[in-house]
């Protein structure tokens, strides 16, 4: 059974089914099509799930503790509150209002709103195990390795290249890629398709404190 590694962009979302060694990577226009990718075990997502109602979750903290020199990729979740609005000064007073001491979401982290609304809506309730958090950056730092440089810079995306190499045919998937698919993309939506995998075999790794949200997801990150 394949499973799926999937990373967001600006026009949609990058993905790596990954079954063995082949992988072979999608553009998918919206969360409804990455949720019917079919013949897939488990789909591991580079977006946050579980989301706090009233503070920091715990595994974001975790997770930039474990990403000594690259933190700052790990960007503070919104409180759940703010995906009732697509207005930036409104989510700052929601966030505020929602969390002690006080906090907003940067700008940065706001532009991640709308896809985590879809995906939230997407997945519905119950919550399912087939559709997990993941960070890319994890991966390659912690798992596969040997990646010490930023993505998108010359040795840093030849650092990912022979991480994923070691894994999986990834040069191939690159070479079919369809046309326009982002290469920081690709490269982390086939880090997640790793991580998916070791989900589906339970030696996954995660970060966290056991808690889940209000709707009963699990806050957790995993690679």
């Amino acid at each position: 059974m394949a499973v799926l590694g999937v990373d967001g962009w600006r026009l949609g979302w990058v993905g790596a089914l990954l079954a063995g060694r082949e992988v072979r990577l999608l553009l998918l226009p919206d969360v409804a099509a990455v949720l019917a990718v079919p013949d897939v075990e488990v789909i591991a997502i580079d977006m946050p799930i579980g989301l706090s109602d009233d503070g920091v979750r715990a595994c974001d903290v975790a997770a930039r503790k474990l990403l000594a020199g690259a933190a700052s990729s790990v960007f503070p979740t919104p409180v759940r509150g703010v995906l009732a609005t697509d207005d930036y000064a409104e989510a700052r007073a929601i966030s505020r209002a929602a969390t002690d001491p006080p906090r907003a979401p940067s700008a940065q982290a706001f532009q991640l709103v709308r896809s985590i609304r879809a995906l939230d809506d997407a997945l519905g309730t119950p919550p399912t195990d087939r559709v997990a958090e993941v960070h890319p950056e994890l991966a390659f730092r912690c798992g596969l390795g040997g990646v010490t440089d930023r993505k998108g810079t010359a040795r840093g995306t030849v650092q990912r290249l022979r991480a994923l190499r070691a894994v999986m045919d990834v040069e191939e998937a690159l070479d079919r890629a369809p046309a326009g698919t982002p290469m920081v993309d690709a490269l982390d939506a086939c880090a997640a398709a790793w991580s998916a995998r070791r989900l589906a075999d339970g030696t996954a790794e995660c970060v966290g404190d056991g808690t889940t949200d209000s709707l009963g997801r699990p806050m957790r990150i995993c690679w």
